[in-house]
């Protein structure tokens, strides 16, 4: 569990018992209740108490008071007020927050502060003032190579709640499958998911039980690497001539979207509006990773374009492809992010660079002035502590 900027210990206990209340002050909304009641649930689950479902009328009867001021953004943003303060003494709890996403936080910490002795349950007396030392806290699954069911996808921001992560980075597209349905192109996901895929009611389904729990959701779309699916249903958008089949196996594949053809420019820009139109989030993911350039030097109208255009190189070539598509994500009112493959210096500095790497690609990122995101691997036998 992330532990709260500041913490004071006091004396004392706060009983939890049968008659166990909450009250809210000043703002509430459907998402504050909505939490509230998560958080009874769980409590009850772990204390086998018969708790009310109803909030109290009084503040001076209840065993929490939960204050809040207003509600925050609509749909979660990157810079939103997360802060909140939490203080049990041993005749009431009571936790103040800005927005309601700093008070569903703070119901996080309060459920996780319940301890047992053999008089039954309590909380111990507290002081708590926290807020996020990051902004950007996120979780990435990637069902572009392994589809997750709804319940796992739900289950897991379950989990990203409880420990305050705040972005759900969804990978949706591999060379080993296509997720997401597009009305627009359907032989995406028809042709390119052997079935398993989201339809779009069910993104907007996740999308509302992230945003119940002030978690953003950012998309990932693949490109032009890992795009063996996205070619299935499309062979024309490829570097080489099809058919393509998806990918069995792991490991680095490849085929490539061809970044010369006006064609694909044209694709991608109907279908990322598409995408941008059902994901509310102000960011999107191109990923941009491990593109070896294969096809590209295989290809003699590839070749020919860049003798033309004096590009030097694929990673030139894939810096040309990157400027195009950050210009119709600013069509579409979307920020582009990818992964630190595609800093070259000719990418504007509206980009954001997102290191899977290690920290010296992201201060690479920092001193060239773009902002980045650090999501170095994480695996069960290494451990990255935030210092």
């Amino acid at each position: 569990m992330p532990a709260p900027a500041s913490v004071k210990i006091q004396t004392g206990r706060l009983p939890i018992n049968g008659s166990f209340k909450v009250a809210v002050k000043n703002f509430r909304d459907d998402r504050l209740r909505a939490g509230i009641a998560r958080m009874l649930t769980r409590l009850a689950g772990r204390t086998v108490l018969t708790l009310p479902g109803e909030l109290a009328a009084d503040e001076s009867t209840a065993t929490l008071v939960v204050q809040c001021e207003r509600a925050g953004d609509i749909v979660p943003s990157l810079n939103e007020d997360e802060s909140y303060s939490l203080e049990v003494t041993d005749k009431q709890a009571r936790l103040v927050a800005p927005t309601v996403v700093g008070a569903l936080r703070g119901l996080e910490t309060f459920l996780q502060l319940l301890q047992s002795n053999r008089d039954g349950y309590y909380l111990p007396g507290i002081r708590i003032q926290d807020q996020p030392r990051f902004p950007w806290r996120g979780l990435l699954i990637d069902v572009g190579r392994h589809y997750e069911p709804m319940e796992v996808l739900k289950r897991n921001l379950d989990a990203m709640a409880a420990v305050k992560l705040n972005v759900f980075h969804w990978h949706l597209t591999e060379d080993q499958g296509f997720r997401v349905e597009s009305k627009k192109f359907p032989r995406l996901h028809t042709l390119g998911s052997d079935g398993l895929f989201y339809t779009q009611d069910q993104v907007r389904e996740i999308i509302d039980y992230a945003r119940d729990r002030s978690i953003r959701v950012m998309p990932e779309f693949d490109i032009p690497g890992h795009s063996t699916s996205w070619l299935v249903g499309y062979p024309e958008l490829g570097s080489a001539p099809g058919p393509y089949k998806i990918e069995r196996g792991a490991g680095i594949f490849e085929p490539a979207l061809d970044p010369t053809r006006e064609q694909t420019y044209k694709f991608l820009d109907a279908f990322l509006g598409e995408m941008a139109a059902l994901f509310p989030d102000a960011y999107m993911h191109i990923g941009g990773d491990e593109n070896e350039g294969k096809q590209w030097d295989r290809n003699p109208q590839i070749q020919a374009f860049m003798k033309e255009k004096g590009i030097k190189d694929n990673h030139a070539l894939q810096a040309y492809f990157n400027q195009r598509i950050l210009k119709i994500l600013q069509k579409h009112h979307e920020k582009m992010i990818g992964w630190e493959e595609i800093l070259h210096p000719d990418l504007p500095k509206d980009a954001v660079i997102h290191s899977w790497r290690g920290p010296a690609s992201l201060a690479d990122a920092a001193k060239k002035g773009y902002n980045g995101i650090l999501s170095a691997g994480y695996y069960i036998d290494l451990i990255f502590p935030a210092s």
